[in-house]
């Protein structure tokens, strides 16, 4: 289960496996994923069909999540996947367990 304490999240949505990726910055993983989710942001992932968070690390500002978004924006696409796949091999969806635990369960 996800520990969610801090304020500054980046993250990855994806449309599958090694499919399109995105990255991005928020204050509330669990709102921005369900706006991905459900297609209410027009852009990139509504076009690509990245409705699947793959990843996700938080910070304690939004100055230091920025500066991983971009960080990792100019890596290579090979290394973006190898980050996604050292925790999430499968690229299971993450989301579910953030739902579970924003609600309450521990």
């Amino acid at each position: 289960m996800f520990q969610i304490m801090r304020s500054a999240f980046t993250y990855i949505m994806a449309s599958r496996k090694r499919g399109a990726i995105y990255i991005g910055v928020t204050n509330d993983i669990v709102r921005r994923a369900w706006e991905h989710r459900t297609g209410v942001i027009r852009g990139f992932t509504k076009k690509y069909n990245c409705k699947r968070l793959v990843w996700f690390e938080s910070g304690n500002s939004i100055e230091g999540a920025i500066w991983q978004e971009k960080r990792l924006k100019n890596w290579r696409r090979s290394w973006k996947i190898d980050l996604i796949e050292q925790s999430n091999p499968e690229w299971r969806d993450l989301y579910p367990e953030l739902v579970g635990y924003s609600h309450g369960a521990q």
